[in-house]
């Protein structure tokens, strides 16, 4: 409960490097399942395929149809030293909220140039780490098209290559937003999607744009003190009819990933409705928290003392998503984006 002790030590775990996926798996939808029953407390190893067969006729699966950007640039300062921008989204007047590095290069009024007559110069420093920054020589889309790499997460240590490009997307993914790909996502292949669909399981999609925020770890002692970051999503009117249907004929709402969660949560009203439409949110969810929208969890295995752990363990209870990781390292399964994944029912 809410006045219960809370530790960011309590989502704390060691983890062999080795289990680190550096690349994906040879075949997409490949990867190994854990599933994960919360009335029990008991663990049945599996693979992704699987969920074929888990999911029942007239249940709702719902998934995050973002697209990743190429959002990370390198170019050069004045000095012909390496600089590094970020781009998380646009802002007004064409200008784009960014990160970079060396926080040195992205001080305002200085600029990086990426090439061909393009740079990028600072227009105001903002809040943490973040800049408002404006293209000269040409608009943010070119310089994404021709200098642009996906932006892949900090753990995996090896340059970007092509395979990226499609390994690192889902094959459901629509409008770019996000500097981070809704992991839990990757796993599903056009034929699973058929075979689900085949069998009566009702499938939509929501937005939501995955930024920066979703790696940062929670430095805190108390996770409640913790600053979320805040994400833009848009909840489809389809999705919400279909929402409605299904409660009303008592189907379940299987969720494709936290951001899934983190959107249909925000979404949500205490009346059991669901609001279409575009919104934002920094909705922090921890042990405690009631879920008014999402009945099954599909998930990736996440970072120590991360947000995205925290709200696991606040859908699939705190002792058994520790004991579901402890079994997962003991049988070597493949740990975070792209990893393996676990289902909680």
């Amino acid at each position: 409960m809410a006045d219960e002790p809370l530790r960011t030590a309590d989502f704390d775990y060691q983890l062999p490097s080795e289990l680190i996926a550096q690349t994906p798996t040879a075949e997409r939808g490949a990867s190994r399942l854990l599933l994960v029953d919360r009335q029990t407390g008991t663990f049945t190893d599996g693979t992704f395929t699987d969920l074929a067969s888990l999911i029942p006729p007239g249940d709702l699966l719902v998934l995050n149809s973002t697209r990743v950007r190429r959002a990370r640039l390198i170019g050069q300062r004045p000095s012909g030293a390496p600089a590094e921008v970020l781009l998380i989204h646009p802002d007004r007047d064409d200008t784009w909220i960014a990160m970079g590095q060396p926080g040195s290069a992205l001080k305002p009024g200085k600029r990086i140039a990426l090439g061909g007559g393009i740079a990028v110069e600072t227009v105001e420093v903002l809040d943490g780490p973040n800049r408002r920054v404006r293209f000269l020589g040409g608009t943010a889309a070119e310089a994404m098209e021709r200098f642009g790499v996906l932006p892949l997460p900090p753990y995996i240590d090896r340059a970007t290559t092509e395979a990226d490009a499609d390994r690192y997307q889902t094959v459901f993914a629509e409008r770019e937003g996000s500097v981070a790909a809704p992991t839990a996502g990757l796993h599903f292949t056009a034929d699973l999607l058929d075979r689900l669909a085949g069998r009566g399981v009702r499938i939509e999609r929501l937005d939501l744009e995955v930024g920066p925020g979703t790696f940062r770890p929670v430095e805190v002692a108390d996770p409640r003190e913790h600053q979320m970051h805040r994400e833009r999503f848009v909840i489809p009117e389809p999705l919400a009819l279909a929402f409605a249907a299904v409660r009303a004929a008592g189907g379940r709402v299987w969720a494709c990933g936290t951001t899934v969660v983190r959107a249909l949560e925000s979404a949500a009203t205490s009346d059991g409705r669901l609001v279409h439409g575009p919104g934002s949110t920094d909705l922090l969810i921890l042990p405690g928290h009631r879920f008014r929208a999402v009945d099954r969890l599909i998930t990736n295995f996440h970072l120590p003392r991360s947000t995205l752990l925290m709200l696991v363990a606040a859908f699939g209870g705190g002792e058994t998503v520790r004991a579901a990781y402890r079994h997962a390292i003991a049988a070597r399964y493949r740990f975070y984006s792209y990893g393996d994944a676990m289902v909680i029912r």
